[in-house]
């Protein structure tokens, strides 16, 4: 998958310089509560790196919709992941509600956007749009590079977790990932 190509080409919505690392992954998965009945929104699957661990962990019953706005990174997800569903769209944008009218709400949503790369307008309308489809009770997760988490950006949507959420907890660092990164856990 040409990730540094696409990371050149597709900057201002690639917001990592290498794809997240198998221990980030598992981390964001096992810290999202992900179990092999969740109903799963994915928001930025990228590469693919959360989404290989979504796949191993969901079973037969848990259903999955990923939201990739990247033509290539789209393509790529369909042919290596045949079994999941993948829809091409700004996260912002997306109708969910055709989705949600025959799959029901989501229990969990997963985010590899970035973030502190976004203006308060950008965060706020991804936010608006997806978390009406979050049950109650649901578990939102994204991850945060440590040290970028300080950055006014980063700082901004981490007070409107606050706003959109009853509960906001941050995990431990995880080291051996490049850069090292945190999750943030916020239920409904």
């Amino acid at each position: 998958m040409p990730f540094y190509r696409n990371f050149l080409s597709h900057f201002h919505h690639t917001g990592a310089i290498a794809p997240s690392g198998p221990k980030l992954a598992r981390h964001v998965v096992n810290s999202a509560g992900v179990s092999s009945d969740s109903h799963v929104l994915e928001l930025g699957p990228g590469t693919g790196a959360f989404t290989r661990d979504l796949e191993k962990t969901l079973g037969p019953d848990g259903q999955y919709l990923g939201i990739e706005i990247n033509a290539d990174f789209h393509s790529h997800l369909q042919g290596k992941h045949p079994d999941m569903h993948f829809e091409q769209a700004p996260g912002q944008d997306f109708d969910f509600s055709a989705w949600v009218k025959e799959h029901g709400q989501f229990d969990i949503i997963v985010s590899g956007l970035p973030w502190a790369k976004f203006p308060e307008s950008l965060q706020r309308a991804m936010l608006d749009n997806v978390i009406p489809h979050l049950k109650d009770n649901g578990t939102f997760v994204t991850f945060a590079y440590t040290g970028v988490h300080l950055l006014k950006p980063a700082k901004r949507f981490r007070h409107l977790l606050d706003d959109y959420f009853a509960s906001v907890n941050r995990t431990r660092s995880v080291l051996l990932n490049f850069p090292p990164a945190f999750v943030f856990v916020a239920n409904k």
